[in-house]
């Protein structure tokens, strides 16, 4: 790999975990903020929307318009795939418990990189396989192994969330050449029209909505943006992989701002998969892919 492949894929690296820091804070904002879910989402949907439309704008000025038609159908794609998965994840805790949607969703590099595969002809490197295999051990750990078999409705839910991520990594990859920030803009604001019918937005004092604003930006948002531009700079698994890295920051937050010591199992598995992730990307300098056919 040349100069420029490495610097494309270092950069690639810093995007996608910053926006695992991102997201790692969701539970840190759902507990700060004491309004219903749905609410929660709306809000948080309507905020991140305008915030990376923004910068959307800051970006292109006035022919910012012209990167929605410009994204095509695979923005669509992802802009439909990120707000079904967002509804899919509620639905999933809603239906069964943390520890089964954070185990399954740990699998999400293997389906990326199957998905990758058949789509693409991008082999994973065995360095990645490996490192996928310890993460997820590393999240059954932080589970307490508390995976229960019977709450098949909250599963496939959390499966389906699961599938969408996977297939918007796949899909970003796929599709490099078009200008996505679009649909990392209108995905949020989708689900927040989705979700309208059951929230109660006007019932949400001051201080509470300038949570959510912060919840929007710098969670949800930022988040967003870095994901829809280091996916393109990186095999879809390898992506995946690094996503796992909002695992173990999840409870740290909480922890720093509430004081909530996580539990010795959490700690243990969240240590296994910090060591998996950045053993795979410190160990690994070399490319990380075979591609059989370049489909592109």
């Amino acid at each position: 790999m040349g100069e420029t492949g490495r610097g494309q894929e270092g950069l690639g690296i810093l995007l996608l975990v910053g926006s695992a820091v991102a997201f790692s804070t969701a539970g840190y904002f759902t507990r700060l903020i004491p309004v219903d879910v749905w609410t929660l989402l709306f809000w948080r949907g309507i905020f991140a929307g305008l915030f990376v439309m923004g910068v959307l704008v800051w970006q292109h000025g006035a022919d910012a318009w012209r990167s929605i038609p410009a994204m095509g159908l695979p923005g669509l794609a992802v802009t439909l795939l990120s707000s079904s998965g967002m509804i899919f994840f509620i639905q999933a805790l809603r239906h069964t418990s943390v520890a089964d949607v954070a185990i399954v969703y740990a699998a999400a590099p293997f389906v990326t990189a199957g998905i990758a595969w058949l789509w693409l002809r991008e082999r994973p490197s065995r360095g990645i396989l490996i490192a996928s295999a310890i993460a997820f051990v590393g999240v059954v750990v932080m589970m307490g192994g508390a995976f229960r078999l019977g709450n098949v409705l909250g599963d496939l839910f959390a499966l389906a969330m699961t599938l969408s991520l996977s297939l918007i990594m796949v899909v970003l990859r796929r599709h490099g050449d078009r200008p996505m920030t679009a649909s990392a803009g209108l995905s949020p604001l989708l689900t927040a029209l989705m979700v309208l019918p059951l929230a109660t937005p006007a019932q949400v004092g001051a201080i509470d909505l300038w949570h959510l604003a912060l919840f929007g930006v710098l969670q949800n948002g930022i988040g967003l943006l870095l994901i829809t531009w280091g996916t393109k700079m990186l095999p879809a698994a390898q992506g995946a992989l690094i996503g796992a890295l909002d695992a173990p920051l999840a409870p740290v937050w909480v922890w720093l701002a509430f004081n909530e010591i996580p539990p010795t199992l959490t700690l243990v598995g969240g240590v296994i998969v910090m060591l998996a992730v950045l053993g795979h990307l410190l160990g690994d300098r070399r490319s990380p892919v075979a591609t059989a056919t370049d489909t592109r």
